[in-house]
């Protein structure tokens, strides 16, 4: 199977999950649980890819320079060519598997091939740290199973962690000046579009939060 594939998959499954948890429960659907509920989904996967980030640190830094190279000999993105990979399924979960999903990362980059930079060290925190709060979270926006006040209080944190981390990334990026070294599509695309999520849906983790607080219940999430 593809690890491209699967990590859709992955993602599809943990988020239809949570949907259809809700509406067997409660009978309906809601737009903003829905999306939550991916993004939930989307954040748990890539906790495993960051856990493998650390796990895999110095294999990463081989692994870096070779798909540099074979870049350089057959001209292909080298994200594109390991997420189309044919990966036997006994190995999918394997974290010398996941930890092309950095060494190529790196060709657009190179911090997450150097872990003395703020995006390898955030994202292992993230890896290691936001699994079991994700969960919790999760589950209280799809059962109510504590306080609204509490899951509020929680997702708070979560939520300005994620559109924090991400923002200072982005700046970090920048201020070393990675961005002149990819092309317009790169930047817009790698960086742009894959670490948007992380601020939009931090953004939005912060507005529903503050409502569970400030309301006392859950009807921002329409119950």
């Amino acid at each position: 199977m593809a690890p491209g594939l699967f990590a859709a998959l992955a993602i599809v499954l943990l988020a239809t999950l949570g949907i259809g948890t809700r509406y067997y429960v409660f009978g309906d659907l809601n737009a903003i649980h829905s999306l939550l509920s991916l993004f939930f989904s989307a954040n748990l996967v890539i906790c495993y890819w960051e856990i493998c980030l650390f796990l895999k640190r110095d294999y990463i830094e081989e692994r870096t320079e070779y798909w540099r190279a074979r870049q350089r000999e057959t001209g292909r993105t080298p994200a594109v060519e390991f997420l189309l990979t044919r990966v036997p399924l006994r190995r999918i979960l394997a974290p010398t598997v996941w930890a092309d999903v950095w060494a190529t990362y790196s060709q657009i980059d190179g911090s997450f091939s150097d872990r003395r930079t703020w995006g390898f060290n955030v994202d292992v925190a993230n890896g290691f740290f936001t699994p079991i709060p994700t969960l919790v979270l999760y589950a209280a926006l799809t059962l109510n199973i504590m306080p609204a006040v509490l899951a509020g209080m929680l997702g708070l944190v979560l939520s300005w962690q994620w559109a924090y981390a991400t923002s200072v990334y982005g700046v970090s990026f920048f201020m070393a000046g990675r961005h002149r070294l990819i092309t317009r599509t790169e930047l817009l695309g790698y960086i742009g579009a894959l670490n948007a999520p992380w601020v939009l849906f931090g953004l939005l983790g912060m507005y529903v939060s503050a409502r569970l607080i400030l309301d006392g219940d859950y009807r921002v999430l329409g119950y």
